[in-house]
């Protein structure tokens, strides 16, 4: 077994006494706990216990409103992403993973703003601080998604590396607006105590033409710098960039830098910016002198800040397998042994040697829930970078990690529909959890349960079906709600369920005289075939419905038939003579003199008890009713006869 690389968080279960013991019972996605007295412990304080049942959640972010713009939003992309077309190549591929990329970090980003608002505007203390840290996680995330993007998606060679990652520091550290409306709407900005701040912050940045704007500030508020203001103007104009759209090769960027690195290096030998300190900084940071840019380490405020700008005036050309030795420099030189890196620390650094496994791995350790490191590592495996690291229990990387997402989904009472997409791309064990979350959601409603049936049904999974309109009917049931029961149980194809709710429908019509939910009787149509019992409830509604229509030799027929073809029940038997009792009063002869034996025989039958050893009970009611039937009978079986005997003499 592995070792465990952290630690686990201790969690603390409170008003549980010292010394006693504590149940647990895992669920899908959380853990219920109290408190336990095992007996012959011999040990722990004796007295009343914890009350309580504890639940213990693994994916808290999952219950968190201000989440859910992040989940909903970056679940379309991931659909999207899947369905994409695999035969793009070159260029295009890449171009379309870039893009999708960009709008993962996009949905980061608005929620992050998002959350921001809801910080600002929040007046609990308690909230405040919950999302304070849901921002600085939300931008760590971006964060390192970005360098990503940049390292593995973009894939940007030596030269235009550098661009990227200037982009990178420019977007993520450092935010200096509000410094600069602040420095540029003071009366004499060049006066301005964050004068020189600001125009150090853009140094370091790359950020030439703002530098530059400030420069002239300074030139035309001070008349005795202008002429230093004038050449450092000019050196920050002509520093080569290797920009995007050039078409100049990165030999040529690199001869024009080295001269111009001479020219920066014989104006600072000169002394051409002694009498100004500023001035002459910025002239050290032009030339790549590590110490200069090490003494604005209060203005850069992260390592990874002072590498892009140490590459900067130093290394332009850096090529993507050179970074990880210039990172681990600036690490180390940053911190000065002062401090420890920090779990956003080792993660970029992993970046910055391409150790991607190393990237998901501490990503999964360091942040709260599974989103970023499931769909960074899927589109990481559309990229074809994690395509031979398979894991030592089974899928790959990229399954395992969106199963366990898709999992944490599960758990929350509507995002799981979200889940069932990313188990659907799951093509070793998808479909397996599925199966399995799909039947712990609790069925609340009939419309919550038809869109699960739904999902199950157009994925073939006809015992997921099978269960949950089992389930629907027996809460149907319960509630005596006889045709929504039916409904399921027929769906369900549960021929002795079926067979229970008919029973119930004919009970209930023993007893009120009339049937409840007629409209789905009757159009029962051929899932009556279902059971013998449910076939009997429509074809005995039929009769009624035949004999409202006065369609009484109709009737007659399939009255006799479904006692002759012993589709009734037998104790259903003397309810089924008793509706003769009307066709035999009308004046017209309906039942034939054959058909009258038949009715006769059945009466006998039952009378006897040779059906099912059913004997007639021995009251003046059911008395009453044999008799009334054998005059009946005798009536009309003279009747048919005389009637059959005119037809044959005539």
């Amino acid at each position: 077994m592995e070792e465990l690389d952290v630690e686990p968080a201790l969690t603390v279960v409170p008003g549980v006494a010292p010394g006693r013991g504590l149940h647990f019972q895992w669920g899908p996605g959380e853990m219920l706990v109290c408190e336990a007295a095992f007996p012959g412990a011999g040990h722990g304080e004796k007295g009343p216990g914890c009350p309580y049942i504890y639940v213990l959640r693994k994916d808290q972010d999952i219950y968190l409103h201000t989440l859910r713009k992040l989940f909903n939003e970056s679940h379309g992309i991931f659909v999207g992403l899947q369905r994409s077309e695999e035969e793009l190549s070159g260029k295009s591929r890449k171009a379309q993973l870039v893009g999708v990329s960009k709008n993962y970090r996009s949905v980061i980003r608005a929620c992050m703003e998002d959350m921001h608002q809801v910080a600002i505007s929040t007046r609990d203390p308690a909230l405040h601080n919950q999302y304070s840290t849901q921002v600085s996680i939300l931008s760590a995330m971006e964060l390192i998604w970005n360098l990503c993007e940049i390292l593995f998606v973009e894939v940007a060679p030596a030269g235009h590396l550098l661009l990227h990652l200037l982009d990178w520091v420019r977007l993520h550290v450092c935010d200096v607006d509000s410094m600069v409306r602040e420095v540029l709407n003071s009366e004499n900005p060049s006066k301005h105590e964050l004068f020189w701040n600001v125009v150090d912050i853009f140094v370091l940045q790359g950020r030439m033409e703002d530098a530059r704007h400030l420069l002239s500030k300074e030139a035309a508020a001070n008349p005795t710098s202008k002429g230093m203001c004038k050449i450092l103007d000019d050196l920050m104009k002509k520093m080569p960039i290797l920009g995007l759209g050039n078409t100049q090769t990165l030999t040529e960027m690199e001869l024009k830098w080295q001269h111009w690195h001479e020219e920066c290096q014989r104006y600072l030998q000169d002394g051409t910016f002694a009498s100004n300190s500023h001035m002459e900084s910025i002239c050290k940071i032009l030339l790549g002198d590590e110490n200069a840019i090490l003494e604005k380490k209060e203005l850069m405020t992260t390592w990874y800040h002072f590498l892009v700008t140490r590459l900067l005036y130093s290394h332009p050309a850096v090529k993507p397998v050179e970074l990880r030795f210039y990172a681990q420099s600036s690490l180390d030189q940053f911190l000065g042994g002062e401090n420890s890196p920090e779990p956003l620390d080792t993660i970029l650094m992993a970046a910055f040697e391409f150790e991607i496994h190393q990237v998901i791995k501490e990503c999964s350790i360091a942040l709260s829930n599974w989103w970023f490191v499931a769909h960074l590592t899927d589109l990481l495996d559309h990229c074809k970078l994690l395509q031979s690291h398979n894991l030592y229990f089974g899928s790959n990387m990229r399954e395992f990690l969106l199963l366990e997402y898709a999992s944490g989904l599960f758990s929350h009472h509507s995002l799981w529909q979200l889940g069932v997409d990313y188990f659907d791309h799951c093509s070793e064990y998808g479909r397996v959890y599925l199966e399995l979350h799909i039947e712990r959601i609790p069925l609340t409603t009939e419309q919550k349960a038809l869109k699960v049936l739904r999902i199950c049904e157009q994925r073939q999974m006809h015992e997921q079906v099978r269960s949950i309109c089992k389930i629907m009917a027996m809460k149907a049931l319960h509630n005596n709600r006889l045709g929504s029961a039916l409904s399921w149980s027929i769906r369900a194809k549960d021929a002795a369920f079926a067979t229970l709710i008919s029973d119930r429908f004919l009970k209930d019509y023993c007893e009120r005289g009339s049937f409840s939910d007629l409209d789905l009787i009757d159009n029962l149509g051929p899932s009556m075939l279902l059971s013998d019992r449910l076939t009997f409830l429509g074809k005995y509604r039929e009769f009624h419905r035949l004999y409202g229509e006065k369609r009484f030799s109709e009737a007659a027929k399939l009255l006799l038939m479904l006692m002759t073809a012993h589709i009734a029940p037998c104790s259903f038997w003397m309810t089924l003579l008793t509706d003769a009792l009307p066709l035999l009063e009308q004046k017209e002869v309906i039942f034939s003199a054959e058909q009258t034996y038949e009715l006769m025989r059945c009466l006998e039958d039952l009378t006897a008890g040779k059906l099912d050893n059913q004997k007639l009970q021995d009251d003046d009611i059911e008395t009453t009713k044999v008799e009334m039937l054998r005059l009946a009978f005798a009536r009309n079986l003279a009747r048919a006869i005389v009637k059959e005997g005119t037809l044959e003499g005539s």
